[in-house]
């Protein structure tokens, strides 16, 4: 959604945030709304609740449709129209909070020959620079992979090894 958009493009648009626990839409809500609409609002959903609904980013688009745009009907269970809406922008932490948290599925590390150290070497920020028994964090990835290529301003370059 650019910078311009406004509620005066009589569409909807929905930023989404999926956590873990909760689920946050927030809504740009069109002009042509009914009289006393907010610009703009916010809805709060359980990421999971199976006896309520099967996605929450849907489930909370279907509701603020519901609530703000008197010009259509949006039953549960019913694909949603989408003809009154704008944009959706939807990010998560759920991948995030695994990784971080050390759950699911072992990762790599795939960097350019030459960097397999730069994440664990880091920038040597701690709270005291003269601690020599510090103690770092474990590293998120359980493998690295080197590769031969370069990146450059304009193009990617792979360097082929002809020996093997």
């Amino acid at each position: 959604m650019s910078q311009t958009t406004t509620p005066s493009e009589k569409k909807f648009h929905f930023s989404i945030d999926r956590g873990g626990t909760f689920t946050d839409i927030h809504c740009i809500i069109p002009d042509d709304s009914f009289h006393g609409a907010p610009s703009s609002t916010v809805l709060k959903l359980l990421s999971v609740d199976p006896a309520n609904y099967a996605d929450a980013p849907t489930e909370g688009i279907r509701r603020l449709l519901e609530t703000y745009d008197w010009q259509n009907s949006y039953p549960r269970g019913t694909p949603i129209p989408t003809t009154r809406i704008g944009s959706i922008r939807m990010g998560t932490t759920v991948a995030t909070n695994a990784l971080l948290e050390r759950r699911g599925e072992r990762t790599a590390l795939i960097t350019t020959r030459g960097f397999r150290d730069v994440l664990e070497i880091g920038n040597q920020s701690r709270p005291d620079i003269f601690d020599l028994s510090i103690e770092k964090p474990g590293l998120l990835y359980d493998e690295v992979v080197e590769i031969d290529e370069r990146v450059m301003l304009s193009k990617f370059v792979t360097v082929v090894d002809d020996d093997g």
